[in-house]
């Protein structure tokens, strides 16, 4: 008799503009997912589920509300992020919990990588914080943006 699998707890959405490191982070952590993502086995015999984003093509105002109703954080990748109008009323009008790895040092997924490693700390931590906010974490700092 086998036994119940048990599901995985999901607490890290990554965005399309950062597919590559979402597939590599979503092999060494059973808690983060992506757009387009089947769910599978992970660690300690449980299963993450699919993703209820289903397309890399879904609209930043679709599928922005569908994660802050998760509660889970939103990792991503736009150097732009305070011109992005549309983009930050969605973080605000949903509450949603967003860090941008940002900087000209991330364009790459190794890039993105080291960001996200030198500030994995200060980015978990902000699992605790209640949204909406945007921070910006680069290689050396991660900081606050007003929304």
């Amino acid at each position: 008799m086998s036994r119940p699998v048990r599901p995985a707890t999901v607490r890290f959405y990554l965005d399309a503009d950062v597919l590559g490191l979402a597939k590599e982070l979503v092999r060494l952590r059973g808690e983060v997912t992506y757009p387009g993502d089947l769910g599978g086995p992970v660690k300690g015999g449980r299963h993450r589920p699919p993703c209820p984003i289903t397309s890399t093509e879904t609209p930043d105002a679709q599928w922005i509300p569908e994660i802050a109703l998760r509660d889970w954080l939103i990792i991503t990748r736009d150097r732009h992020i305070q011109g992005r109008r549309a983009e930050i009323d969605a973080v605000r009008l949903s509450g949603a919990r967003m860090v941008v790895l940002g900087g000209d040092e991330a364009l790459d997924t190794f890039h993105q990588l080291e960001v996200l490693m030198c500030q994995w700390r200060k980015i978990e931590a902000l699992l605790d914080e209640p949204g909406p906010f945007i921070y910006v974490a680069t290689r050396t700092s991660i900081r606050r943006v007003a929304i």
